[in-house]
C-alpha cells in the first residue's frame, strides 16, 4: 500500500469521505487522492515523494507559484507578532486600499475569510438594499455553498451529478431563479415574470466552475443593461477570475462595471481571505452603518492579508499578465495540437491564467454543451497524465490554472506527455 493510500484510509475514519472538500475525493475520476506535502514554484510533491507539475494551483491562488519567497516571508514576519486579534489592523486598510485602487468599481470594500462568505454576504446586501427577495443565477455557475446558491450549481456539486443540495429548504430554493449561462433572452423572460422581485443577478463573468466558459459577445453588457432597467444589483463573482485573468479582473478586461464584486483566491495568496465591495450607496447598508448584518471574528486576519498583499504586489510587475496569458495559451494551443495529431476530439481555451480542457469537437458555450463532453475519456486521460507527473483538476468540470512559475520547459513537457496520453485514449 502506498503512503497516499494509507493516509486516505486513515482519513476516512474521521473525515467524511476522507476529504474536507468534495472535489478532492477523486470520486469523479476514480482512484486515490494525492496527499500533498510540499510545493515549490510550479511543482508539488505528494506523500510518496512523487513530484507533479501542478495545474490546480490551490484552485487559483498560486498565481506566482507555490512558496513564493515574498509571500512566505510576509507570513513569517507577520506571524511573529501574533496570529489574530479580532481587532482592526493597518494591514486591513492596506488591502482595502489596494483592492479599491486596482478595481475602480469598488468604492467601499469589506474583508471576510472566504469566497463563499463573500458571495453570501453580497446576496444579503443586495436583498437588503433593494428590499426584494429573489436572486438570479446561472446554470452551472458555483458561488460557494450558501443555501440560495446551491441550485443547479457547478464545481463539486456538478462533478457528483448533484447540481442541487439536500438540506436546502424549498422555500429558499424558490427564491433562486436559474437560467442558462450566455442566454440573455432567458434573463429578460425572468425579469418579465418577476419585474419587482429580483434583487440581483450574480454571475461568474468568465465561468470556471463548470469548466472554463467564456461570456458570449454582448452577454455581460446585456446583464448590465437589464439590471439598470429593472433596478437590480449586478454582482460579478470574481472570486476565481479576480486578478487571475487580468490586472483589473474581468471587469477591467471588458470595461463593464458591476454594482458589487466578490473576491477571494488570489487576494489571499494561498491563505483564507475573501472580500466583497462596490458602490458606496450599497455598501453603506452594511452594519454598523446600515441594517444589513455581517460579521466575522477572523475577517481581515493579519497573517492571511499579509500573504495576499505580497502576492498582489508580485502581480504588479511590468508585463506580468501578458506573460501569464501567453504561457497559458501556449499550453492550450499545444494540447489541442497534440490531440489533433492523435485524432482525438478535444479542444481547449484560455483566458488570462485560466484554462479549460474539453473532450469535444468545439469549445462549449454553456452548461448543456459542457455536459455533452466525453467525461469518461477525460477520466482516463487524467490518470495517464497523473502517472506521468502532471496534476490537473480531478474533474472534467473544473478550470485549470497556470502560474508565473511555469516555464517553457514545464509547458513543453506537459504537451509531450499529453500527446502520449491522447494516443492511449483514442
Amino acid at each position: 500500500m502506498t503512503r497516499n493510500e494509507e493516509l486516505f484510509a486513515r482519513a476516512q475514519r474521521t473525515i467524511p469521505a476522507g476529504v474536507n472538500s468534495p472535489v478532492r475525493a477523486f470520486r469523479s475520476v476514480g482512484g486515490t487522492p494525492r496527499f500533498l506535502v510540499r510545493g515549490q514554484g510550479p511543482f508539488v510533491w505528494d506523500a510518496d515523494g512523487t513530484r507533479y507539475v501542478d495545474y490546480v494551483g490551490s484552485w487559483g491562488p498560486a498565481i506566482v507559484g507555490h512558496a513564493h519567497p515574498a509571500s512566505v516571508e510576509a507570513v513569517r514576519a507577520r506571524a511573529l507578532d501574533g496570529l489574530s486579534f479580532g481587532a482592526p489592523t493597518e494591514l486591513e486598510i492596506e488591502m482595502a486600499e489596494t483592492l479599491v485602487r486596482r478595481l475602480p468599481s469598488l468604492e467601499l470594500v469589506r474583508l471576510v475569510s472566504s469566497g463563499t462568505e463573500a458571495t453570501m454576504s453580497a446576496l444579503r446586501l443586495a436583498r437588503g438594499y433593494t428590499g426584494r427577495p429573489k436572486i438570479l443565477k446561472f446554470e452551472g455557475c458555483y458561488h460557494g455553498h450558501g443555501d440560495s446558491l446551491l441550485v443547479k450549481a457547478g464545481s463539486g456539486a456538478l462533478t457528483f451529478g448533484q447540481p442541487s443540495s439536500a438540506g436546502v429548504p424549498p422555500s429558499i430554493a424558490g427564491d433562486t431563479v436559474v437560467v442558462p449561462y450566455n442566454d440573455l433572452p432567458a434573463v429578460e423572460a425572468a425579469f418579465r415574470e418577476a419585474p419587482d422581485a429580483i434583487a440581483c443577478v450574480i454571475v461568474e463573468p468568465v465561468a470556471g466552475n463548470m469548466n472554463l466558459v467564456r461570456p458570449a459577445p454582448g452577454f455581460l453588457e446585456g446583464l448590465r443593461a437589464l439590471c439598470d432597467r429593472h433596478g437590480a444589483v449586478l454582482i460579478f463573482d470574481e472570486v476565481m477570475t479576480g486578478f487571475r485573468v487580468h490586472a483589473r479582473g474581468v471587469q477591467g478586461m471588458t470595461g463593464i462595471t458591476p454594482d458589487l464584486t466578490t473576491l477571494g483566491k488570489v487576494i489571499g495568496g494561498g491563505m483564507p481571505v475573501g472580500a466583497f465591495g462596490g458602490r458606496r450607496a450599497i455598501m453603506e447598508k452594511i452594519a454598523p452603518l446600515g441594517p444589513v448584518y455581517q460579521a466575522g471574528t477572523l475577517s481581515g486576519n493579519p497573517v492571511a492579508v499579509a500573504a495576499g498583499l505580497a502576492t498582489l504586489a508580485a502581480t504588479e510587475a511590468p508585463g506580468f499578465y501578458e506573460a501569464l496569458a501567453a504561457r497559458t495559451k501556449a499550453l492550450t494551443d499545444g494540447l489541442a495540437g497534440a490531440a489533433k495529431r492523435q485524432g482525438v476530439a478535444f479542444c481547449a481555451d484560455a483566458v488570462g491564467g485560466m484554462f479549460g480542457l474539453y473532450f469535444a469537437a468545439r469549445v462549449p458555450g454553456d452548461f448543456a454543451a459542457i455536459m455533452a463532453c466525453d467525461k469518461e475519456r477525460f477520466n482516463r486521460w487524467f490518470h495517464l497524465m497523473l502517472e506521468e507527473g502532471f496534476l490537473f483538476a480531478p474533474s472534467a468540470y473544473e478550470a485549470g490554472f497556470v502560474s508565473a512559475a511555469h516555464g517553457d520547459a514545464e509547458i513543453a513537457a506537459t504537451i509531450a506527455a499529453a500527446e502520449r496520453a491522447f494516443a492511449d485514449v483514442r
